[in-house]
This record gives C-alpha cells, sequence and structure tokens, in this order.
C-alpha cells in the first residue's frame, strides 16, 4: 500500500481521529498534512468544526477542516446515530478491604498454578502485523503469520505454515519483526508470584463478553521485573510495568491481562511497549477450558508505531487428528475482545504511574525468561 494514498473517512471517523490526535499530543502540522491524505465520504458539517475547536485541536488543522467543507459540499448528508437512552444502573459498591484481599490469593493461586491443568492441544495461531510511521494510529498492514502452535506436556512449540497465506517453511524464531511470547502461563505467572512483589489495587467493576468482572490494578518494580524487551536482538530491558487484572465476578477465572512498560530509559529505542491477552472458554474433547483468544501488542519507535494482532483458534486435542487442515481464518469479531460500557461504578481508567520505591535496595538479579520476551523489528 502506498504511504501517498487516499484514505475514505466517515465524518464520525474524521471527529474521532482529531480528538484522539488532540489527546496524544500530535503536533498540528503534522495532523494537517495527514488530514490533507483523506477523502470524507459524507458532506462535512460547518457546525462539525465549529465543535471541535473545543477539543484544542490547532490552527492548520482548523484551516484544512475548513476545506473539507468546501470540497464536501455536495456530498451527502453525514448519517447521525442518536444516542439510545440507558436506563440508569444501580452502583454496586466495592468488595471489602478483606474480600479484595482474598481475591488477589485466590488470583494468585490461579495464575501460579494455570499452565499445569492446560491439555495437550493443537491451535492455530494468525499473527497480522501493522505498523503506522506517522504515530497518528493509521495502521498500514506488513504481514500475516498463520503458524501451527502445538502444545504438548506444557512445552509450547510453533511452526510457521503461511506468510501472507503464501506457504513458507520459516522457523518462528527466525521471523523479524516484532513477535510475543508468553500466553499460556508465564506472563500470568509472574505478575503473580511471590517474588514480583507487584502491589494490587481494585480498580473498578466491569463487563467482558457479557460477564461481570472485577478490574484489579497492578504494578511491578522494575528491581523486580521479568518482563524483557529486546530491540533487534542486541538491545535489552527489564521495565517496571503496570497493567489491569479482569476477573470473572461469578467464578474468579481470569478473563483479561494487560500490560504497559513505564519509566523506559530515554536511551533505548523502544519508548511505548504495551500488551493485552483475552482469555475465553473453549471446549477440547468435551473438556470446556479457559484458553487465550486474543492478544494485541503496541509499540513505538520515535514516531513509527507496531502493532500485532494475534489470535489463537480451531483448538483441538494434540494428536487426535492427523489430517487436520491448517488455513488462514478471518479476524474475530471486535465485539468479542471489547468491554461493554457499564454504569455498575465510575469509570477510573487511570493513566499509569510509577510504583513506589521499595524501602530497602533490592539486589535480585533474575535472567529474563526466553518464554516472555518481546521482540521489535523495524518492519
Amino acid at each position: 500500500m502506498s504511504l501517498n494514498a487516499q484514505i475514505k473517512l466517515s465524518v464520525d471517523q474524521l471527529v474521532s481521529f482529531v480528538k484522539s490526535s488532540v489527546k496524544l499530543k500530535h503536533p498540528d502540522a503534522q495532523v494537517a498534512v495527514y488530514l490533507k491524505k483523506v477523502t470524507l465520504t459524507e458532506k462535512l458539517p460547518p457546525a462539525k468544526v465549529e465543535d471541535l475547536l473545543a477539543s484544542g485541536m490547532g490552527p492548520k488543522t482548523y484551516e484544512q477542516l475548513q476545506a473539507m467543507v468546501a470540497a464536501t459540499a455536495s456530498l451527502p448528508a453525514a448519517k447521525i446515530n442518536e444516542p439510545v437512552e440507558q436506563p440508569v444502573a444501580k452502583l454496586i459498591p466495592p468488595p471489602s478491604a478483606a474480600e479484595q484481599a482474598k481475591l488477589v490469593e485466590t488470583l494468585r493461586d490461579y495464575a501460579m498454578n494455570y499452565d499445569k491443568q492446560l491439555p495437550d492441544f493443537l491451535c492455530t495461531q494468525v499473527t497480522r502485523r501493522f505498523y503506522d510511521p506517522n504515530g497518528l494510529e493509521y495502521w498500514v498492514a506488513a504481514d500475516t503469520i498463520t503458524a501451527k502452535l502445538s502444545y504438548f506436556q506444557h512445552k509450547e512449540e510453533k511452526k510457521v505454515l503461511f506468510l501472507n497465506n503464501q506457504y513458507k517453511d520459516i522457523d518462528w524464531d527466525k521471523l523479524g519483526g516484532a513477535s510475543s511470547t508468553g500466553e499460556f502461563g508465564s506472563m500470568l505467572r509472574e505478575i503473580f508470584e511471590p517474588v514480583t512483589e507487584a502491589s494490587f489495587t481494585w480498580e473498578r467493576w466491569a463487563t467482558l463478553r457479557g460477564r461481570r468482572q472485577h478490574v484489579i490494578r497492578y504494578s511491578v518494580l522494575q528491581s523486580h521485573s521479568q518482563w524483557g524487551i529486546t530491540y533487534e536482538k542486541s538491545m535489552t530491558i527489564r521495565p517496571a510495568y503496570t497493567g489491569l487484572v479482569y476477573a470473572d465476578a461469578q467464578n474468579g477465572l481470569i478473563s483479561r491481562v494487560t500490560m504497559e512498560a513505564i519509566d523506559i530509559p530515554s536511551s533505548f529505542p523502544i519508548q511505548t511497549a504495551k500488551n493485552q491477552l483475552d482469555y475465553d472458554y473453549t471446549e477440547i474433547s468435551g473438556v470446556t477450558f479457559l484458553l487465550p483468544l486474543r492478544a494485541e501488542m503496541r509499540m513505538r519507535e520515535g514516531r513509527l508505531m507496531m502493532r500485532n494482532d494475534i489470535e489463537f483458534r480451531n483448538y483441538r486435542k494434540f494428536g487426535s487428528d492427523t489430517s487436520i487442515t491448517f488455513d488462514t481464518p478471518e479476524p474475530l469479531a471486535t465485539d468479542l475482545v471489547t468491554e461493554t460500557p457499564s454504569k455498575d461504578s465510575p469509570a477510573k481508567e487511570a493513566a499509569p504511574k510509577a510504583p513506589a520505591k521499595p524501602k530497602e535496595p533490592n539486589s535480585l538479579e533474575r535472567s529474563i525468561p526466553k518464554e516472555n520476551g518481546s521482540k521489535p523489528a523495524k518492519p
């Protein structure tokens, strides 16, 4: 895809983009240049542009939007999505301090033993990789990797089958670009194991895939971090990090975990690193397990942004059918990994904060497990 190609947007998408750019503090001139590549599919009402002034956009962005008003005057009017009035929900109080502490210990026991209860299985792992050279979160598809994932005797093995739907005999470890692992146990374990000394705080209620969730924020000090980020196989750091754990309020099982690096040294090329992993119920040979559904990894090097969308599909018992055909399925529906807006408790998606420094110096040094590394490289 040519980076100079025109990008078609609706008015709603344009408004969302401008507001996001202001929130992310993108330079006014950079946003205006990008807007010149945008072709609207609907008429841009002058009132919409005036409303956007309150968002804090710059003069060059405003000037370009005014030009788009004139250029779209003959197009059909934009579709207006009327907000649906929702019934007022009764706020649910948070668990007591004692209940929160008990919940954390229950989740710790679950995380430390998660991989022990997994069966031997096969599945298809599809990794769709994107990049954005301008840092505006408008993504260009880089490639699609389809791999056979074997999980046998608690060990994970991947074999690349297709690259962009073309058969390729490539060793997984020799793939270039950004990649991540650790979805089948180590990510959870490294958050909850006692040596990590993560701090936990109950955050809010949420609804995910139709089920009520506890949302718990955790923070890990750099001195206890086991999360390794490697740049082009030459530089590695272990950053402090924070994130959220979603736990099913009915059965206490973990539905989602997120990680975000904080206080990355300015000398390290990668300045942003985030992971999100979703689990869902999957049946293998008549038994239901909670297994990885989808993961998303994001990194930023300067203005260049990289994103991996990883899906785990077609789970089946290991060795049960040697004639299985592996292919590249269509992407999962977005509602499977989108949190449902909820008024059960006030939203409190706080910005990541650096965890407090330890009271005493800690000299603990641990090697970085290979299973939970993140390896970025330019696309």
